[in-house]
């Protein structure tokens, strides 16, 4: 066998790596090389060094690519939450809920609450925890489903469109309730919620209590089916009526009123 000099190792492991996609093993090759030869590692435990980091990194990139293809509008993690400028929350509920079992299983997740109460922020962060996990997941406002599954409809694309969010393994639904839809927009909604019933979990953020659904969806009977698909066997967190977000703001001096000057508001 013919011994290769130094830079044609470096040159051969480098187009190696490329080929075999390993970009973890071909940015830290050379370093390992020279900590594994003033360590005195083996050959067996250099290379497990080199395929655990490649491992791990791959998995990394693998959540943060699952968390993109969510779609959320911004970051929000779970960490984040304030649980003390909001006592409805509980955490003890809220880490059992960020394990994702509950995912695995299926389940519905509701929560309900005025706006600025968390509602987002938690939808966001039980999302990207579920996708951390790996699972697909899918944000999307109820309005724009909505306007998609129209679209679609008219397009005969429906069927396909329906199948491709009965894929996803949790389908984030926000602002359901902040629009009235008419019949045909709730009953397309309701093809939705049917096709991931008891097989794939849903989580919704809705700003009306469920006694209020009727403002969105006025079938009083497709209503209640709705209601009844979203509720069976859900957790159903109520964030509250008091504006988290118009606290915090106020809290750090930045509710300020239009008149000159920029007195703060009463």
């Amino acid at each position: 066998m013919t011994l290769l000099t130094d830079q044609a190792v470096e040159v051969a492991i480098d187009t190696a790596c490329r080929t075999l996609r390993l970009p973890t093993i071909r940015e830290q090759a050379a370093h390992a090389a020279q900590v594994a030869a003033r360590e005195q590692h083996t050959y067996q435990g250099f290379l497990a060094e080199l395929l655990l980091a490649e491992c791990d990194d791959r998995d990394e990139r693998r959540r943060a690519r699952r968390v993109h293809e969510a779609g959320f509008p911004r970051p929000k993690r779970l960490d984040e939450l304030d649980y003390a400028a909001n006592p409805n929350l509980n955490p003890a509920v809220i880490n059992t809920l960020a394990g994702a079992e509950w995912v695995a299983k299926g389940r519905p997740l509701c929560l309900i609450g005025d706006s600025g109460t968390g509602k987002t922020h938690l939808l966001i962060g039980l999302g990207t925890a579920a996708a951390e996990a790996g699972y697909r997941v899918r944000y999307v406002l109820a309005s724009r489903l909505v306007n998609e599954l129209a679209e679609a409809e008219n397009d005969r694309a429906l069927t396909k469109v329906i199948a491709r969010y009965g894929r996803v393994d949790l389908l984030c639904l926000d602002e359901l309730g902040y629009l009235q839809l008419d019949r045909r927009g709730a009953e397309l909604l309701f093809q939705v919620l049917t096709e991931r019933e008891e097989k794939t979990a849903i989580a919704i953020a809705s700003n009306e209590p469920f006694s209020g659904w009727t403002k969105t969806f006025t079938d009083p009977r497709l209503c209640a089916a709705i209601v009844d698909r979203l509720t069976y066997d859900a957790t159903i967190i109520e964030t509250g009526t008091t504006s988290y977000r118009l606290a915090h703001t106020r809290a750090a001096g930045g509710a300020t009123s239009s008149r000159p000057g920029g007195a703060k508001s009463s």
